[in-house]
């Protein structure tokens, strides 16, 4: 996406969009935002701070699918306002910190002012570190990643069981119309290698490259084993915090510090650069939906789950072990009764309890080691394991198909 010609930091008042949104937010009740935000306009920090906070206040006043889209867009606002008194008195880490929250939790109708700001700053702030562009140059340093472990080695830390029944079936370069006939429509996984001539594959190895484009921006992580557990939280941190999480192998009480399931790409534009969405990503004639990322040291874990859309699990630094089951063997798996978490089962693989769940003790199942650069097709409705065998930085492409409903 290009800059827009206009400034991003600009007043509210200074273009149509942002009039329209004000008019908007008065129309539902937000008289005292207007006011306040009006003022920031003038030159008034404490106003937009103000701004800020109600507009904060609203997107936490009940069910995230109950707040309305207006109040997202003005937290969008908001924050462009905070961003530029930061930006002009110099602070420019606290103002990328500020907009990445607008693009975290803000409303689509301002990112393009949004990214815009943050290219400026970027920019900005590079020139006074006196670094280069970016440009993906290797620096000696990489993140670390361990030594390829031998089967036996891998077993120590898997659940039992593990590589024991039916490994998933690789395949080298495969084509779409393979892709599509053999594994596609007939729902079933399938390991692609060689597929993935893809810049991440170097530079995101290369820690003066993430840090140059990522180091200062703020981004969501999980810490604790998984999101099951009662200890398991949510920071928001910068990148640079979170490699070197990672690279000194800290981990906190409850567990590791993960990136999972964030859309890094739509926040981070120099690192959607670097990947390419597979061609079988457009099997069906489906949606593509935004593209996740998960990132962190070895041992993180998503506990076994399903989602329902086509999954391609693209494995760009390190390796990973996932374990698969079919739909049809769902009530097998004990899901959950919660509406929230009826897509999570209640079976821990790491600690199998027998006794509490004797019909998942000797399921078939199938599984896999994904290797560096592969990438593991996840049908609709499958269920799945995923265990980090190393320092790991995945993609996940989710896709419909263009039917009405999901395939079991």
């Amino acid at each position: 996406m290009t800059a827009p010609d206009r400034d991003p930091f600009e007043t509210p008042t200074l273009n149509n969009e942002r009039s329209n949104l004000l008019q908007k937010i008065s129309d539902v009740g937000g008289y005292a935002y207007v006011n306040v935000a009006v003022q920031a306009a003038s030159g008034d920090f404490r106003s937009a701070e103000a701004a800020r906070e109600m507009a904060w206040e609203q997107l936490h006043s009940g069910p995230w699918h109950s707040v309305l889209p207006v109040w997202r867009d003005a937290y969008s606002m908001a924050c462009l306002l905070v961003a530029a008194f930061h930006y002009g008195a110099g602070d420019f880490k606290e103002a990328l910190k500020v907009l990445d929250m607008g693009l975290i939790m803000g409303g689509l109708l301002l990112r393009s002012d949004l990214d815009s700001a943050i290219r400026k700053i970027s920019t900005k702030s590079n020139a006074a570190k006196g670094l280069d562009a970016v440009d993906g140059r290797r620096n000696g340093e990489v993140i670390s990643n361990c030594q390829r472990s031998n089967e036996a080695e891998v077993l120590q830390v898997l659940p039992i069981r593990s590589l024991s029944c039916k490994i998933v079936e690789k395949r080298s370069s495969l084509s779409l119309e393979e892709f599509l006939c053999d594994y596609f429509l007939a729902g079933s996984p399938v390991v692609i290698s060689n597929c993935m001539n893809w810049p991440a594959r170097t530079k995101w190895k290369d820690l003066d490259y993430l840090k140059r484009v990522a180091g200062d921006r703020t981004v969501p992580v999980e810490v604790g084993k998984n999101y099951l557990c009662s200890e398991w939280k949510q920071e928001l941190i910068t990148f640079s915090q979170l490699l070197e999480r990672i690279q000194s192998g800290d981990s906190t009480s409850v567990g590791p510090t993960y990136l999972a399931q964030h859309p890094l790409f739509d926040q981070i534009s120099d690192l959607r650069k670097d990947i390419l969405v597979p061609d079988y990503c457009y099997a069906g004639g489906g949606e593509l939906r935004p593209l996740n990322a998960w990132f962190g040291p070895a041992g993180t874990v998503t506990p076994l789950h399903h989602d329902p859309h086509h999954n391609i699990l693209a494995q760009v630094v390190g390796r990973k072990y996932v374990r698969l089951y079919p739909a049809s063997i769902s009530e097998d798996l004990y899901p959950y009764d919660e509406s929230m978490l009826s897509n999570s089962s209640q079976v821990e693989l790491d600690d199998l309890d027998e006794k509490q769940f004797p019909k998942a003790v000797d399921l078939d199942f199938m599984d896999c080691v994904l290797e560096e650069g592969e990438m593991l097709y996840i049908p609709p409705k499958w269920w799945h394991y995923v265990r980090s065998l190393s320092t790991s930085f995945s993609v996940s492409f989710w896709w419909s198909d263009g039917s009405s409903s999901p395939a079991s």
